[in-house]
């Protein structure tokens, strides 16, 4: 069985079965979970937050994720904020983790990145600047001009049609230079990718 871990994990999302999702990963790993439908029912309870961390789908009906991101850093909740998002919402997590989200994940869910993500929320190494961040802006700076155009596209949730159009290079191009950039960045996803960029300032 596994240990239990202080502090809840909010998760807000309204999609009923990437609710349950989540909190079956996250509950087999030892985590105690909390589920709300929509931001607003999540914002009703935030005077009962003890520790943990929260996790929000970007794209939500009424209120986003981002929304929610603002909001909490508004009032200044300190807990923090990890986002999901599917790949066509890259340019909705971007914004979400410049909003102060912490970290972001791609649908679908894989358990041990979640998890994973999840501990490190919980423990604070997220809020603590690490040699990862120099390595991001490193590794960022040692791109190519027209390696950072592409990565900037990226980030905007762009398809690499449009990144192409954009750059006035072809859709062939502006794969090889993104095969180029997750090989010089060694990320393992588009995730990932997207983390770097955030965390080098892009």
């Amino acid at each position: 069985m596994a240990q239990s871990i202080p502090g809840s994990v909010h998760i807000v999302d309204d999609e009923p079965d990437v609710r349950e999702t989540i909190a079956l990963i996250l509950q087999g790993a030892g985590f105690a979970t909390c589920e709300y439908a929509t931001p607003e029912a999540f914002l009703a309870v935030l005077g009962d937050l003890n520790g943990g961390c929260i996790i929000t789908d970007v794209n939500m009906p009424g209120m986003s994720g981002i929304e929610l991101v603002r909001i909490l850093k508004e009032k200044g909740i300190g807990q923090p904020v990890i986002v999901i998002s599917g790949q066509a919402e890259v340019a909705m997590a971007v914004d979400a983790m410049k909003a102060g989200a912490i970290e972001f994940l791609e649908k679908p869910l894989e358990p041990k990145p979640l998890q994973d993500a999840v501990r490190m929320a919980i423990s604070g190494a997220a809020a603590v600047p690490s040699p990862e961040m120099d390595r991001y802006a490193l590794v960022v700076s040692s791109l190519t001009r027209r390696q950072r155009d592409v990565l900037e596209g990226v980030l905007e949730g762009l398809p690499n049609k449009l990144i192409a159009y954009r750059l006035g290079i072809s859709i062939r191009t502006v794969e090889h230079y993104r095969a180029a950039i997750m090989d010089k960045t060694q990320a393992k996803s588009l995730s990932e990718l997207v983390r770097m960029g955030v965390k080098a300032g892009l």
